[in-house]
Parts: C-alpha cells; sequence; structure tokens
C-alpha cells in the first residue's frame, strides 16, 4: 500500500551529495531543430472548471496537426500516478508543483513542447516552476474564469461536495487562489470558445518564433 505524503520533504536525502550531473553529447537544442520547433514550457494555470485541460488538450491537437512534437502533462492524470501519494494540503500542493515542473524540464531537453495544466495555486511556486529554465523557455498561461461560472460547470462535481465539506483544502472554496499578476497570456473561457483560446496560444508560439509561422 502507498503511503500519502502531507508535506513536501523537509531535506535533501543524503545521498544527493553524491550525484554529479552528466555531460551529455546531445542538448535540448540539438533535439528540438530535429523537430524543427524551439523547446518550451507552456504553464496553464487557473481554477478547478476554468478549461485548463480543455485548451491544452485542443491545442496539443493542434500542434499535432502541424506536425509538432508535444507532451500534455494534466494535473490529474500525474495525480494518477507520479503524484498519487500527495494529499491537497498547501505543503502538499508545492511539492506537487516541484515534480511537475522537474518532469516538464525533462521534456523541454528532450526538445518538446511541454503543456503543463494544472491548478497551481501560488504565485511563489509557479515562479519557482519558472526559475528551473530559461527566461524565454516558460510561458505562463492564465486560464480565466470567475469562479461562481466554475461553480455552474463543475464538470467533475468537486465544487459541490466542496461546499457540502466534503473536501477539504479545495481551491476556491477552503483554499486560496492566487491569480498570476503578469501572466504572459490570458485567457478568458468565460468570453471566448476553445478554438479561439487554442488558437490565441498557437499564435502567441509563433510570434515568439517556437513554431514556424508569420509573426
Amino acid at each position: 500500500m502507498s503511503t500519502i505524503v502531507d508535506a513536501a520533504p523537509s531535506s535533501q536525502h543524503p545521498m544527493a551529495s553524491a550525484a554529479h550531473r552528466a555531460i551529455l553529447t546531445l542538448d535540448k537544442r540539438a533535439r528540438a531543430e530535429l523537430k524543427g520547433q524551439k523547446p518550451v514550457i507552456l504553464w496553464m494555470t487557473g481554477l478547478s472548471g476554468a478549461g485548463k485541460s480543455t485548451i491544452a488538450n485542443r491545442l496539443e491537437e493542434k500542434l499535432w496537426l502541424c506536425g509538432h512534437h508535444t507532451m500534455l502533462l494534466d494535473g490529474d492524470n500525474l495525480r494518477c500516478g507520479l503524484n498519487k501519494d500527495l494529499t491537497f494540503t498547501d505543503a502538499a500542493r508545492v511539492e506537487n508543483i516541484r515534480r511537475t515542473a522537474e518532469v516538464a524540464k525533462l521534456m523541454l531537453e528532450a526538445g518538446l513542447i511541454a503543456i503543463c495544466a494544472l491548478i497551481s495555486p501560488f504565485r511563489r511556486e509557479r515562479m519557482l516552476a519558472r526559475q528551473l529554465v530559461g527566461a524565454d523557455e516558460f510561458i505562463e498561461v492564465f486560464v480565466d474564469a470567475p469562479l461562481d461560472l466554475c461553480k455552474r460547470r463543475d464538470p467533475k462535481g468537486l465544487y459541490a461536495r466542496a461546499l457540502a465539506g466534503q473536501i477539504p483544502n479545495f481551491t476556491g472554496i477552503s483554499s486560496p487562489y492566487e491569480p498570476p499578476d503578469t501572466p504572459e497570456l490570458h485567457l478568458r473561457t468565460d468570453r471566448h470558445d476553445v478554438d479561439a483560446l487554442a488558437g490565441q496560444v498557437l499564435e502567441a508560439l509563433r510570434h515568439r518564433g517556437v513554431i514556424a509561422g508569420t509573426p
């Protein structure tokens, strides 16, 4: 039976000091050139029900149709595997972001466009994820919808359960969400449909030279 982790590790593993980074022949630039793209992390943050996973999935479809190489890291899917031992306390959420960011960085090294879709409620942890990579390799995407709309959508029935006291530490109800101050992209899902919003992200990637296209 797996152990549920309620907090981030309090200290570095004693073997960490014995680890040394290997020097590899190929780097992310070489891997990305083979794919005809620039590696980047698209970090989609927002409330549950805002539309992160829906937009991320449609965006990946559009990139695939254009011949680009991607990996979608969805918060719910990660909690079914890599992060299934984590709870939803503030400390466990921090560890959830740390693990996801490290995996996204590996995807970056592979030359991929990594699309991360998870609530990631705290500004500080999103900043730490950004600092793991180069300044031009992290694009914060605020998937924004009013809380009342997210409650009405409630595709998984989570808000109803949280309001009934069945889910503790639920973002937007009993745990805070800190919206980005200056995201690279701000998507309003109460104003535009999923195709239009995925198109906005695609155009931003073209403008930044991540994928081919007219700036």
